[in-house]
């Protein structure tokens, strides 16, 4: 069978009447939102355990500034202030918790209409994302944010007769909103390589184009910085200096797919000459009978 029969083959089977596919549509968004909401429940009855989790790199901080960090005290200055950031909270937990059911369920939507070399190209980014979300989110976690804490910590001003005492009390939904802006902010950027490489196996972009345009790039990424994060230049610098590096992983990245594309197509190109020359090959004569 010649590769185009091959290629209708797979045409034919990946084709569905418009009714089975709104039918599989409503499975993955019934299986989506399920697990989010499940995901949602779980993180709301444990809200105010995950909320205090996310108050330990503020306690760091406050260790780095001299002070205790046993008198960290966050404020609400309307009753249902920390209700709404409770909800707020699982709503980011559950999300986050219900990602790598989301896009299985996307990948089992779509991957019936790629061919079966586009499935095996995208399943490895499938995982790679999550888990360069998860580097992101950590970073900010076990680093940024007590940097950016302690940065904010050190304005904060003593009471003397000559000045007035300036405290830092931050309102629960205003620290809730900061960490998860940072944590947003680093999972997306952390991102780069994924994108890029999708984007180079499909031949939208080339590791030359990448390479010709990292002036530009290192331009954007403190721009973009400048607009994801709070604005002190810590977290600016911390979020652009990370976004550059993975931009050079993005490069390295896409230079090996593009190897890696010209060894198969090398392959290819191989496999077939080997077939035109066995297809030219005359017959061989018919062995004699034994006498």
């Amino acid at each position: 069978m010649s590769v185009s029969d091959k290629e209708k083959d797979e045409i034919e089977k990946s084709s569905a009447p418009l009714m089975e596919h709104l039918i599989e549509l409503r499975r993955r968004l019934i299986w989506s939102l399920g697990g989010f909401f499940v995901a949602f429940l779980v993180c709301f009855f444990f809200a105010k355990k995950l909320f205090n989790l996310l108050v330990v790199p503020f306690k760091w901080a406050t260790k780095w500034a001299g002070l205790d960090p046993h008198k960290v005290e966050l404020i609400y200055t309307a009753p249902q202030e920390f209700f709404f950031t409770q909800v707020k909270l699982a709503m980011f937990g559950g999300m986050v918790i219900a990602f790598p059911l989301i896009a299985t369920q996307i990948y089992k939507f779509i991957a019936p209409g790629l061919y079966k070399n586009e499935r095996n190209a995208f399943l490895p980014f499938l995982i790679a994302s999550p888990i360069l979300f998860l580097m992101g989110a950590s970073l900010v976690y076990f680093f940024f944010t007590p940097m950016v804490m302690w940065f904010f910590l050190a304005m904060q001003q003593a009471g003397t007769d000559d000045q007035v005492q300036i405290s830092l009390l931050p309102k629960v939904s205003e620290y809730l909103s900061l960490i998860m802006t940072l944590i947003f902010s680093f999972g997306l950027v952390f991102q780069l390589p994924v994108v890029t490489s999708l984007m180079t196996r499909v031949g939208m972009l080339s590791s030359k184009a990448l390479a010709e345009k990292r002036k530009w790039a290192i331009v954007i990424a403190f721009i973009v910085a400048a607009v994801l994060t709070p604005p002190d230049p810590m977290s600016q610098i911390g979020l652009a200096i990370p976004t550059i590096l993975l931009y050079e992983v993005s490069i390295w990245a896409a230079r090996w797919i593009e190897r890696d594309q010209e060894k198969q197509r090398l392959a290819r190109e191989k496999q077939e000459a080997g077939e035109t020359v066995a297809d030219k090959a005359p017959d061989e004569p018919p062995t004699p009978a034994a006498s």
